[in-house]
C-alpha cells in the first residue's frame, strides 16, 4: 500500500457541516467542525458522518470508467449481499467459521483442475490478499527449495530469479524483502515481453526459478511458457540444473483456460511448479482476493506451512496476512457456482470481443499504431502514429480524463523507453456500448490534438500513473 505522510503545513483546515446533515436540532452538530487529520473531540451523528465522508468520495474517479485497472468494478447484487453478510467473520479462524474454510478448500480444488494439476487432491494452494501476496508466497516457496538444495553453499551463494523487465513490481519487491537477485530480461524492438532463450542463458546454480506472465500488465501480451519450458529443459540436459518455473497468471490464469484451451502453459507443463492469479481480476470479485497453488506438497516446503494453535484447533496457514474478512473467499465460491465454465467463456470471451473490436475501431482513426489488439488478455496497449507530432500519449490520457475516462499513458521500461503508450483493460461491465462513447469521445478530440503546436506534456514520469 502506499506509505501516506501527514499533513505539511501546521494550520490544520476543518471540515465544513451543511445545517440539513444535522439531527433535528442541527446546531449541536455545527458548534464545532471536526479535524481532518486529528481525531474530533466529541462524536458525530451517523448520519453526518456518513455524509461528510460521502461527500469528499465524489471526487474520486468512475469506477466503471477506469479503464486503467484491472480490478474488478462491478458484481451481482446478489453477490454484494452475500459479501455483506460475512464482512465480520474472519477468514483465519477456520474453527469458529468451519463453512468458510470449507469454501476456500472448494475454490482451490476447482482452480487445480482448472489448471490441470496430476493429481487435483494432491495439489496444495490457499487464497490471499491478491496476487502480490501469492506471488511474495510462491517466491518464498522456489527460494527455500533452492535453499534445501543447496545447504552446503547457501547462505554464502546469492540466490537470483530470472524474469521479463514486465514483470509487476511486486516482483521487484519481492526480490528486495527477501534478499534475491533479480535478473531481467530485458525488451527489444517489437518484443514486449520475456525471451524465453535469454532468460535461460541467465540461469546458473543459484537461480531459484523462472517467472512467466500470462498476461503483462504492459501490454495484455502472454508469455509463451511452454517455450520458456523447453528451454529450461535444455538446460537441465546441457548442465543438470532443474529450474522451476513459477506463472505469474494474475490475469491471463483466469482468461485461458476458457478461451485459449489449447494453449499449454499450467501444470500440464512437469516444470510448472506454482501458478496464481487474482480473483479481483478477471475472477470476477471485488478486491481482494488472490491464490497460490502449487504442484503438489513438495513444490511447497512444509516447514513453510505454519501449524498455530488458535482458539482451540490446530490450524495449518501460509500466509503473509493473517486476520482479513471471508466475504471475498465466499464472492468468489459463489460467482465458480454462478458462472461455472461455460459462464467464464461467455463473459470473457465479451470482454474479449469488446477489446478486440475496440481496438480495431481506434486503428481504424489512422492517428494510433496498436502494439496489440486484446486478442490474449482483454487489454491493449497503442501508440500514437509515426506523422503525429503536434500531440502524443500523455496529451491524449489528459483530454479523456476531462470526459471522466481514466486512460493512463506511460512510458515502457529500459530498452524501450522511447515508446510510450496507452492502454486499455476491458473488464466485466465495460460493455461494447461503454466502448462505443469511449471511441466517440476519442474521435471527438482528434480535430483540436491535431491543432496543437506541439505535445503539451512536459513533466512526462508524473503525467499519469501505470495502475497494476
Amino acid at each position: 500500500m502506499p506509505l501516506n505522510e501527514g499533513p505539511r503545513q501546521p494550520g490544520e483546515r476543518r471540515l465544513s457541516v451543511n445545517p440539513f446533515y444535522g439531527p433535528a436540532n442541527p446546531l449541536g452538530d455545527m458548534a464545532e467542525a471536526p479535524p481532518t487529520h486529528r481525531l474530533p473531540d466529541q462524536p458525530l451523528a451517523p448520519a453526518t458522518a456518513h455524509q461528510l465522508v460521502r461527500d469528499e468520495l465524489m471526487l474520486d474517479g468512475n469506477a466503471r470508467l477506469n479503464l486503467a485497472t484491472f480490478v474488478t468494478t462491478w458484481m451481482e447484487p446478489e453477490a454484494g449481499v452475500l459479501m455483506a453478510e460475512c464482512r465480520d467473520k474472519n477468514m483465519i479462524d477456520k474453527d469458529e467459521y468451519p463453512r468458510t474454510a470449507e469454501l476456500e478448500r472448494r475454490c482451490v480444488a476447482m482452480l487445480a483442475d482448472l489448471w490441470h494439476a496430476p493429481d487435483p487432491a494432491a495439489a496444495v494452494g490457499c487464497s490471499t490478499t491478491g496476487s502480490s501476496e501469492a506471488c511474495m508466497l510462491a517466491g518464498m516457496a522456489l527460494k527455500r527449495r533452492w535453499a534445501r538444495l543447496n545447504a552446503d553453499r547457501y547462505p554464502g551463494a546469492r540466490p537470483n530469479l530470472v524474469m521479463g523487465v514486465n514483470v509487476q513490481v511486486c516482483w521487484e519487491k519481492f526480490c528486495n524483502f527477501w534478499e534475491v537477485e533479480a535478473r531481467l530480461v530485458p525488451m527489444e524492438g517489437e518484443r514486449f515481453h520475456l525471451d524465453p532463450q535469454a532468460a535461460a542463458e541467465l540461469c546458473d546454480e543459484n537461480t531459484i526459478g523462472v517467472v512467466g506472465i500470462l498476461g503483462s500488465t504492459f501490454d495484455g501480451s502472454y508469455e509463451p511458457v511452454a517455450e520458456l519450458c523447453a528451454a529450461l529443459d535444455a538446460v537441465q540436459e546441457r548442465t543438470g540444473l532443474d529450474i522451476p518455473v513459477h506463472v505469474d497468471g494474475a490475469s491471463g490464469a483466469m482468461v485461458a483456460p476458457f478461451l485459449d484451451e489449447d494453449l499449454v502453459w499450467d501444470f500440464r507443463l512437469p516444470r510448472v511448479a506454482s501458478i496464481n492469479t487474482s480473483g479481483h481480476k478477471y475472477g470476477l470479485v471485488y478486491p481482494g482476493v488472490g491464490w497460490a497453488l502449487w504442484r503438489d506438497a513438495d513444490a511447497l516446503p512444509e516447514e513453510l506451512v505454519f501449524r498455530v494453535n488458535y482458539l482451540g484447533g490446530d490450524m495449518p496457514t501460509f500466509a503473509l496476512n493473517f486476520s482479513r474478512p471471508g466475504a471475498q473467499v465466499v464472492a468468489q465460491y459463489y460467482t465458480f457456482l454462478r458462472l461455472g465454465r461455460d459462464g467464464y467463456r461467455a463473459v470473457q470471451q465479451a470482454a474479449r470481443d469488446v477489446a478486440t473490436g475496440l481496438a480495431g475501431r481506434i486503428e481504424a482513426l489512422g492517428d494510433f499504431r496498436l502494439l496489440t489488439r486484446g486478442d490474449q488478455l482483454p487489454v491493449f496497449a497503442f501508440t500514437t502514429a509515426q506523422d503525429v507530432t503536434a500531440y502524443d500519449v500523455f496529451d491524449v490520457s489528459r483530454r479523456l480524463r476531462e470526459s471522466g475516462w481514466l486512460v493512463p499513458a506511460y512510458t515502457f521500461p529500459p530498452h524501450r523507453e522511447d515508446l510510450s503508450v496507452l492502454r486499455v483493460v476491458c473488464r466485466n461491465g465495460f460493455s461494447a456500448d461503454l466502448a462505443e462513447l469511449l471511441a466517440q469521445d476519442l474521435e471527438r478530440l482528434l480535430p483540436e490534438l491535431r491543432r496543437q503546436p506541439r505535445p503539451f506534456t512536459l513533466d512526462k514520469g508524473t503525467a499519469t500513473g501505470f495502475h497494476h
